[in-house]
């Protein structure tokens, strides 16, 4: 007896995990989209517990939750569908991760700045997924147009460059700032203990932006982004452990007094809304120390498809899409 074929249910712990189930582009010479997600499962930049090298992994499974059926998500604040366009006419596409090559840091670094510099020549945005945080510097290096970054993280990732140590989740910055493309780098949320006055006074010597929370708190969220110029190009890097140490078990560095959810959210919104964000990056995600559920990974991806979703909903957007 022939049957009606049904449509897939596919409930998130079915198929293969790629970012919101979207397609798998193996060959970036085909890449054809607005948007590529790549993964960096790198942790050898990790000087205390490793295990930040299966976030990207994790974090596609967790976006699994937030397909939505392929129609976005619907913000009920907002009264909005997002993402709906991007996901239905495969305009986001997974292109797998970096090739890494263990305890060959240059050249796992030479393979992610590769690989996003074909992303970005193909014409798309790279979202990229951690890691540890020392793979924004070879994320950043890819880009030859002049941009503004934005750092948020209880670190500033500025340690200076002795005992030949360059290549750490702590030195990441201090490549970063002085690259000539790179016209301004802020530091939102820096509140930790670990932060040396030493590295404190580097970091502000060199021009750098410093935002403590306490700064935060007084200026608020739209303060970041409104410090920056009007659709000026920005890269943004998100450490996890910008949030409060209660919200991210599942991340080796976190801290006290951080962000909620709802401050960085609306923060990275401002930066979506304020200026012209062409690429993104979040790190530090640590699968072996979550609990049992998974909510560091879950907060994760729930955070970067809730950012992506308001930067595809913007005019500058809209006018490439149409064009």
């Amino acid at each position: 007896m022939d049957r009606e074929p049904t449509k897939r249910l596919d409930m998130p712990f079915v198929g293969i995990p790629t970012f919101l189930r979207t397609e798998y582009c193996k060959d970036l010479a085909r890449l054809d989209a607005e948007i590529a997600v790549m993964g960096v499962p790198f942790d050898e930049g990790v000087p205390f517990m490793p295990g930040s090298r299966f976030g990207p992994r994790v974090i596609r499974e967790h976006s699994l939750r937030l397909t939505g059926a392929g129609k976005g998500f619907y913000d009920l604040q907002r009264k909005k569908q997002f993402l709906e366009h991007e996901l239905a006419d495969g305009r986001i596409v997974d292109v797998g991760d970096a090739d890494i090559l263990p305890t060959n840091i240059k050249g796992t670094f030479d393979n992610v700045t590769a690989m996003v510099r074909e992303i970005l020549d193909r014409g798309a945005m790279p979202l990229v997924l951690g890691g540890d945080h020392a793979i924004t510097y070879p994320v950043v290096r890819a880009y030859s147009e002049p941009i503004h970054v934005v750092h948020f993280d209880a670190h500033l990732d500025y340690a200076p460059f002795i005992h030949d140590l360059e290549y750490t989740n702590g030195h990441a910055f201090r490549h970063i700032s002085p690259m000539p493309h790179v016209q301004s780098l802020a530091q939102v949320g820096i509140r930790s203990l670990r932060n040396s006055r030493e590295v404190v006074e580097d970091s502000l010597s060199d021009g750098n932006t410093i935002v403590t929370m306490q700064d935060f708190y007084e200026n608020g969220p739209r303060s970041v982004a409104e410090a920056l110029p009007k659709d000026s190009k920005t890269y943004v890097s998100i450490d996890v452990d910008v949030l409060d140490i209660s919200l991210v078990p599942g991340c080796v560095s976190a801290e006290p007094n951080g962000m909620s959810y709802a401050e960085l959210r609306d923060t990275l919104i401002g930066l979506a809304e304020h200026t012209d964000v062409i690429g993104f990056d979040f790190v530090e995600v640590n699968p072996q120390l979550d609990v049992g559920t998974g909510v560091t990974s879950y907060l994760g991806a729930h955070l970067v498809v809730e950012f992506l979703g308001h930067i595809c909903d913007q005019p500058r957007w809209l006018a490439r899409r149409e064009g």
